[in-house]
């Protein structure tokens, strides 16, 4: 496909370490604000050994569910949060949902598992959608706001980092490669929660899958066969 850009980073967001407003729970980095940038972006490391974000300079409370490789990066489009604003009435800055990357022009839960953007000398893989917590939902303080997101089935891209690079706002987004297998971050996120019928179609996607999906998806094939 060509290189040219598909989107562009409207917003680069990074979080700092504030109370959890679900009692109990640990501190978060959840609550992130826009930075002029440029953010230094790596691979973090294995989730659960304080690997954190991708972002340098991003905190992250929960290491055992948030963070590491596979969740390095977390980009939401201004076009979805958009819809939430009108649906909520209400406004919604870039990095209220916890998201790093804001993005403008491009659908990111149409984006393929296993597609590669390149933004900048940044080279980032899609490895799948967010499943909403606890403390999204206490953020945003909407009642039922769990299941309100996921029936929407549009939560966003994780990815992961190939390539080390810095991000500013206004970069532009290329997609330099697309899987065939044309399974978006939207369908998978719907197989792993909504639409279970759907799991076994993800068992044989590569490696950059998000790690509790697939092991759900090789489960889900084995009965099936």
């Amino acid at each position: 496909m060509s290189e040219s850009a598909v989107g562009t980073v409207l917003s680069v967001n990074v979080g700092r370490q504030r109370s959890n407003p679900v009692p109990g729970r640990v501190d978060t980095g959840i609550h992130k604000a826009s930075v002029a940038g440029p953010v230094n972006v790596r691979a973090p490391g294995l989730r659960g050994d304080g690997a954190g974000s991708g972002f340098v300079g991003d905190y992250i409370g929960d290491d055992k569910h948030h963070g590491g490789d596979h969740q390095a990066v977390y980009a939401f489009a201004r076009e979805e949060l958009d819809h939430w604003a009108t649906e909520l009435n209400r406004e919604i800055p870039p990095g209220l949902f916890g998201e790093n990357l804001t993005t403008s022009g491009y659908d990111v839960d149409a984006a393929v598992l296993g597609e590669i953007w390149r933004i900048g000398n940044l080279r980032l893989q899609v490895t799948g959608g967010r499943t909403p917590c606890a403390t999204f939902a206490g953020v945003m303080g909407e009642p039922g706001w769990v299941k309100t997101f996921a029936q929407r089935g549009r939560t966003g891209a994780y990815l992961m980092v190939l390539e080390p690079g810095a991000v500013s706002a206004g970069a532009e987004i290329v997609v330099e490669s697309r899987p065939d297998h044309g399974i978006t971050v939207s369908q998978a996120f719907r197989a792993g929660t909504t639409e279970r019928a759907l799991l076994p179609q993800l068992s044989d996607l590569g490696p950059y899958l998000l790690p509790e999906l697939r092991a759900k998806a090789e489960k889900a094939a084995g009965r099936s066969r």
